[in-house]
C-alpha cells in the first residue's frame, strides 16, 4: 500500500499560511559563515593543517516590531486573542491529533523556503516513538514533496546520530534545505552528550556551534513533553541552538508562547477531521460481596497527608462505588456505612514522585497498594477478559459492516495493557511464552470466530492458526531480544525502545494492507505520540487511565481518519467512528475527557471570550471582505454582560440559553446601527446571524444551575389577602397528631411472604453499555445508544458476612424477629448466590412491609382549633427558587410557581391559570408539613373552583406523572396514603370541607368537580 497525501486541505494550508505570514516582508536571504574543518590524518592534524569552507545559515532581516505585527494579524485572523507584546521567538500551532500536524509542519519548511529561502531546520521531539514516526513520515512524503516544490528536490533529512556527527557538519554546510530529527534526550544534557564536545568529523568544532552558526527554525513536535518545563533542559537545550524561531506542534500544549493558529479538539470533532468517539462502558452489578478498596492519589498539603480511594458506599439502600478522601487511621466500616468493611482501617501513607501509596489493615492482613491497585471487587482478570472479549466483537462487527458496504478498509483493534508479562512471558531457555492476555484473547477470539453471526469472515481460515497470527505485542525490546515495559528514562532504555520502533514505524503501510494478518495490536505504554494509525478502530484500555493526559492520549492513537486499501483518505461518521472499550462509566468517561480538554487546550467550555466574533467576515465600505474586528467584538461581548446573557468571565448563562432557543436574542440598536453604518442592513443581518451562530455553539447543551439566578419569590398580596384564599387556608390549616396500632405477628409473617415474593437473586453481572460521545464548544456530551445483555461473574472467594447483624442495623427488627422471618422465608440459600444483594432485598421487603403496616393502622387525631399553620407564614418564611425552574403566574398566592426538572408541575401550573373556573391556588411551601411515622409529608396543591353560580369547592391536589402514588410499597406513595388520613380527619364536622385528590393534569382534577 502506498499512502496518499492531499495538498488541498483547507485547514492544513490556514495552519502553514499562518507561520509563513508572520515573516511578511521578509526577503529572500541567506548568511554565511566559516567552517574550520581539518583533515582526520593525524599528520596533517600536528602540522596544523586548516580548510576553510563556506557554510549555509537562515538570516532574518525584519525587526521584532514588524513581526509582532504580522503575528497580531494572524491572530485576527484566527479568532485568536491578539499578543500585545512580542516576548520572545516562540510561535504556537495548536492542532487536534489526528488532523495532520506533522505534515503541516513538513511542509511549512517547504513554504518557508519557497517564500524566504530559509534552509536549516531542526525537529526536536520529546521520544523514540515520535523521532521515528516523523523520519517514516519524511520517507513516505519524498515523491509528495517534492512533486509540489520542484526547486526543492534534493533536499536532505538525517536523524541525529551521535556517532555521525559528520551528518551535523553537512547540515551546516550544504546550500539545499536540511532536516536534523532528533530526540531531547540526545541534546539535552551538556555533560555527556556529544553536540557539546569537540569532535574530528567536525572539523575539531563542537556540533553544538556549527548548529548555532545556522540560525536554524526550530519545530519542536509535542513541547509539553520536550521542554522539562520553562526553565527545563529541554528549553536550554532549544536555546542553545540559537534558532531563528522556535515553532511549537502539538495538541496539548502547557505553555502557549505567542498562539499562531489553533486546531483545537472541538473544530476537529465539528468539522468531521477526526474519528466519531463512541464508548462501551463495561458495568458491574450486584458486585459488592467483598470490600473494595482502590488507590487513586496521595496529597500532602499544609502537612495533612490524605489519600483518594474508591471504596463502596452505602447511600440510603443503594451501594455506589465512590471516591473518599481519608486519613491514617480512617475507619472503612465506619466511612462506607458497610459492616463488610468491619475491623478495616487505614494505615500509613506516603506521598511523592513515584513513592505515593497507603496501607489498608485488617484483620489478618496488611497489603499495600499503589496508585491504580485494588483490593475486593469482582476478579480484575474476569473484567479483562470480558474486556477483550468486547474488543473482538467490536472489531468483527466493523469488517461485517465494511464488507456489507463493499468498503476495502483494514479493521485495527489497539489494546494498552498494565504489564509486558502479562502478554509475553519467558521460559529459562529464553523461548518466548503467552501471557495471561494472549491466552485469554485467544480463546475468545476463537470462540467469536466460530459463532454463526461471523461465519462469512472465516469460511476458509483455520481458527486455530489464525487465532495466533492475529494478534502482536509492541514493547520496547531488550539486548536479549526479550520485550520489557517501556520506559526512556536512561540511554538503555532509549536503545530498548529504539528496537521496537525500528520494527514497527517501518511496517506502517504494511500493517494497512489486507495482505497482513496482523489485526490486534498489544502495547504498554510505546504507542503513545508518535504512533497513529489511520485504520485503529477500536482501543482497550486493560489498565487505567488516571494520568494527566492519558485519556487523550490514548484516544490519540485511534482519532485519524481511515484509509482504505489505495491509501485514500474516507470521510464521514459512516465509516469513521473509534470504539473505546473501558471501565470507566462513559458519564464519567465524557466528563473527565472535557475536564482534560480545558487542561491540555486551555478551552473553557461555555465562555464567550471578547475577541469571540472578531474574525466573523464582512464587507467594508471599500467591498472588500475583512473581518468585524476586535474593537467592535469587545462591544458586543460589554452588550452580552451588561444583558448578563454572560457572567464577568464570559459564562453564558441560561437567559441567553433561553434567548436563543425562543428567537428573542437581539443586538442593541445603537450596535445595529454602527454596523448598518459600516456594512450595511443586508451585511447587518448576516453578521447577526454569525453572531447567534457563534453562541449557539458556545452554549451548548449544559443544563446547570447558576448560583446568581437564585431568587427569593415573593407573595402576591391581592391573592394572599382574598377572600378565596382566606376561607381556603381556613380548611387545611389544621395540625394532627397520630398513633399507630398492628399485629406483630401478622407483620412478620407478611415480612417473611415479601421476602419469598421477591425477584430472582443472580450472582454478579456484567453489562456493557454504549454511549456516543459528542464534543461541542458548550462542552462533551454524551448519549447511550445501546446495552448488552448480561454476563453472570462467577466468584469463589466470597466471605459471608453476618446477615443478622446487617439486618438489624437497616430495620431496626429484633435479632430474633429476623430469624423469624429468615426461616420462613425459605429462602436462605439465595443468600450464598449474591450476599449483598440478598440483604439489599431483604432489608427493603421487611421496610415494604412495616410501612404498609403503619400506613395500615394508622389513625389521625385533629389537635385543636387553635393548632394550626398560620397564613402569616407565607410572608415570614422564605421561597426561595431558580429563575430557569420557576413560571411567573397571577392566580397564585407567589408570583412565581416554584417547579421540579420534570415538566407535570408546570404543567399543572399552566393549565390553572388557563383554566377559568380555578379562582385562586398554592404550591403549598416547604414549610407545610403532615406528620407521618415515615416522615413528614408535603403535599402539592391547594386550589379553590367555582362550581356554577357562587358555591366554591376546596381541594389539596398530589400531582405525579403516572398513577404510581397508590403504590404503598414505594416511601413516597405510603406518605402520600398517611396525608390522605390526615385531610380525612381534618374534614370531618366540616361544612363544605377541603378535598383531597390524587390527579395527574389539571382536567383529571376537574373529573372530581362534576
Amino acid at each position: 500500500m502506498k499512502l496518499q497525501f492531499e495538498d488541498d486541505l483547507d485547514y492544513q494550508k490556514a495552519a502553514i499560511d499562518s507561520v509563513v505570514s508572520l515573516f511578511k516582508g521578509q526577503e529572500i536571504s541567506r548568511s554565511e559563515f566559516t567552517v574550520t574543518f581539518q583533515p582526520e590524518s593525524s599528520l596533517n592534524l600536528s602540522l596544523g593543517l586548516e580548510e576553510n569552507q563556506l557554510g549555509i545559515g537562515n538570516r532574518l532581516l525584519l525587526v521584532d516590531e514588524e513581526i509582532e505585527e504580522n503575528l497580531r494579524k494572524v491572530q485576527l485572523q484566527n479568532g485568536l486573542r491578539p499578543t500585545k507584546k512580542l516576548a520572545s521567538g516562540d510561535f504556537t500551532v495548536e492542532m487536534e491529533t489526528g488532523t495532520g500536524k506533522t505534515y503541516v509542519y513538513l511542509r511549512t519548511i517547504f513554504e518557508l523556503n519557497k517564500n524566504y529561502g530559509f534552509t536549516k531546520f531542526a525537529i526536536v521531539v520529546p521520544s523514540i516513538a515520535i523521532k521515528e514516526g516523523t523520519y517514516k513520515t519524511l520517507q513516505i512524503t519524498q515523491e509528495h514533496f517534492e512533486g509540489l516544490y520542484p526547486k526543492a528536490k534534493g533536499y536532505e533529512y538525517f536523524l541525529y546520530d551521535s556517532s555521525k556527527l559528520g551528518q551535523v557538519r553537512n547540515f551546516a554546510t550544504s546550500s539545499n534545505i536540511q532536516i536534523m530529527v532528533t530526540t531531547v534526550g540526545a541534546i539535552n544534557k551538556k555533560d555527556v552528550n556529544n553536540l557539546y564536545k569537540e569532535n574530528e568529523n567536525t572539523g575539531g568544532e563542537k556540533p553544538i556551534d556549527l548548529v548555532r552558526a545556522t540560525n536554524p527554525i526550530i519545530i519542536v513536535d509535542e513541547p509539553q513533553s520536550v521542554d522539562g518545563g520553562l526553565t527545563g533542559k529541554g528549553k536550554e537545550a532549544l536555546t542553545a541552538m540559537n534558532p531563528l524561531c522556535t515553532l511549537r506542534y502539538s495538541a496539548t500544549h502547557v505553555d502557549k508562547h505567542h498562539m499562531t493558529f489553533r486546531l483545537d479538539a472541538v473544530d476537529a470533532y465539528e468539522r468531521g477531521l477526526v474519528k466519531q468517539i463512541e464508548v462501551a462502558s463495561l458495568q458491574i452489578d450486584s458486585g459488592h460481596n467483598k470490600p473494595y478498596i482502590r488507590l487513586d492519589s496521595t496529597d500532602n498539603r499544609k502537612g495533612s497527608i490524605t489519600a483518594k480511594v474508591e471504596v463502596d458506599v452505602q447511600r440510603g439502600k443503594n451501594v455506589r462505588r465512590e471516591f473518599l478522601t481519608v486519613e491514617d487511621g480512617d475507619d472503612l466500616e465506619q466511612i462506607t456505612g458497610r459492616s463488610i468493611y468491619e475491623n478495616m482501617q487505614m494505615g500509613t501513607i506516603t506521598c511523592g514522585k513515584d513513592n505515593e501509596s497507603i496501607e489498608v489493615k485488617g484483620d489478618g492482613f496488611d497489603q499495600r497498594l499503589r496508585p491504580g491497585e485494588a483490593i475486593g471487587g469482582v476478579d480484575p482478570d474476569q473484567i479483562k477478559r470480558l474486556m477483550i472479549r468486547r474488543t473482538i466483537k467490536e472489531h468483527f462487527d466493523k469488517e461485517l459492516m465494511f464488507a456489507a458496504n463493499k468498503k476495502p478498509i483494514k479493521v485495527l483493534s489497539l489494546f494498552f495493557i498494565d504489564s509486558v508479562t502479562h502478554y509475553r512471558q519467558y521460559d529459562e531457555d529464553g523461548n518466548a511464552v503467552k501471557g495471561k492476555y494472549a491466552r485469554m484473547f485467544e480463546e475468545e477470539y476463537r470462540k467469536l470466530a466460530k459463532s454463526a453471526d461471523y461465519q462469512s469472515l472465516f469460511r476458509e481460515i483455520d481458527l486455530e492458526a489464525g487465532a495466533d497470527e492475529v494478534h502482536n505485542g509492541y514493547f520496547s525490546i531488550d539486548k536479549k531480544g526479550r520485550s520489557v515495559d517501556t520506559a526512556e528514562n536512561n540511554q538503555a532504555n532509549r536503545d530498548n525502545a529504539e528496537r521496537a520502533y525500528n520494527l514497527i514505524m517501518k511496517e506502517k503501510e504494511k500493517l494497512l494492507s489486507f495482505d497482513t494478518k496482523l489485526k490486534f495490536i498489544f502495547s504498554h505504554s510505546a504507542l503513545k505520540e508518535g504512533w497513529d494509525n489511520p485504520n485503529v478502530f477500536q482501543i482497550c484500555t486493560l489498565r487505567d487511565m488516571g494520568s494527566e493526559r492519558e485519556r487523550r492520549q490514548t484516544l490519540g492513537r485511534g482519532l485519524r481518519l481511515c484509509v482504505n486499501q489505495n491509501g485514500e483518505r474516507l470521510r464521514g461518521n459512516d465509516v469513521n467512528t473509534l470504539t473505546v472499550i473501558a471501565t470507566e462509566n462513559y458519564e464519567k468517561f465524557a466528563d473527565n475527557l472535557q475536564k482534560e480538554i480545558e487542561q491540555d487546550t486551555g478551552i473553557r467550555f461555555g465562555i464567550v471570550e471578547p475577541h469571540q466574533f472578531a474574525t466573523i467576515q464582512t464587507l467594508n465600505e471599500q467591498g472588500e471582505v475583512a473581518p468585524l474586528g476586535v474593537e467592535q467584538s469587545e462591544k458586543i461581548w460589554q452588550f452580552l454582560k451588561d444583558q448578563q446573557f454572560v457572567d464577568v468571565k464570559g459564562k453564558v448563562q441560561d437567559s441567553l440559553r433561553a434567548a436563543l432557543k425562543n428567537g428573542n436574542f437581539e443586538l442593541p440598536e445603537e450596535i445595529k446601527q454602527e454596523l448598518v453604518k459600516n456594512h450595511g442592513e443586508e451585511q447587518t443581518d448576516i453578521i447577526t446571524s454569525d453572531i447567534q451562530a457563534v453562541l449557539r455553539k458556545l452554549a451548548g447543551k449544559l443544563d446547570i444551575k447558576n448560583a446568581d439566578d437564585r431568587k427569593i419569590i415573593r407573595t402576591r398580596e391581592a391573592v394572599l389577602e382574598s377572600d378565596e384564599f382566606r376561607l381556603l387556608w381556613e380548611r387545611i390549616k389544621y395540625k394532627t397528631t397520630y398513633r399507630v396500632e398492628f399485629d406483630n405477628l401478622k407483620l412478620l409473617n407478611d415480612c417473611a411472604d415479601a421476602i419469598r415474593s421477591c425477584p430472582p437473586i443472580t450472582k454478579t453481572r456484567a453489562q456493557f453499555r454504549k454511549a456516543d460521545i459528542a464534543i461541542g464548544k458548550g462542552g462533551v456530551g454524551v448519549q447511550e445508544t445501546s446495552a448488552s445483555g448480561y454476563t453472570t461473574i462467577h466468584e469463589n472467594d466470597i466471605e459471608l458476612p453476618d446477615i443478622i447483624t446487617d439486618l438489624q442495623d437497616k430495620t431496626q427488627l429484633t435479632r430474633k424477629s429476623i430469624v423469624q422471618i429468615l426461616r420462613e422465608s425459605r429462602r436462605l440459600q439465595d443468600f450464598l448466590r449474591n450476599p449483598q444483594q440478598f440483604i439489599d432485598y431483604c432489608s427493603e421487603a421487611i421496610n415494604r412491609t412495616k410501612r404498609l403496616a403503619l400506613v395500615d393502622g394508622i389513625k389521625y387525631t385533629k389537635i385543636g382549633d387553635d393548632h394550626g399553620y398560620a397564613q402569616a407564614l407565607f410572608k415570614q418564611e422564605e421561597l426561595k427558587g431558580y429563575l430557569k425552574n420557576t413560571l411567573e403566574v397571577q392566580k397564585s398566592v407567589y408570583t412565581h410557581v416554584v417547579y421540579d426538572s420534570g415538566s407535570v408541575e408546570k404543567s399543572f401550573a399552566e393549565d390553572l391559570e388557563k383554566n377559568e373556573r380555578v379562582k385562586v391556588y398554592a404550591k403549598l411551601p416547604p414549610w407545610f408539613k403532615v406528620p407521618t411515622p415515615l416522615g413528614s409529608y408535603n403535599p402539592d396543591w391547594a386550589v379553590v373552583v367555582e362550581d356554577g353560580g357562587e358555591e366554591k369547592l376546596y381541594f389539596v391536589v398530589e400531582t405525579k406523572g403516572s398513577a404510581w402514588w397508590d403504590d404503598l410499597r414505594h416511601l413516597e406513595g405510603a406518605k402520600i396514603k398517611c396525608g390522605e388520613r390526615h385531610f380525612e380527619e381534618i374534614a370531618k364536622d366540616t361544612e363544605n370541607p377541603v378535598r383531597y385528590i390524587k390527579a395527574m393534569d389539571v382536567a383529571g382534577m376537574m373529573g372530581h368537580v362534576e
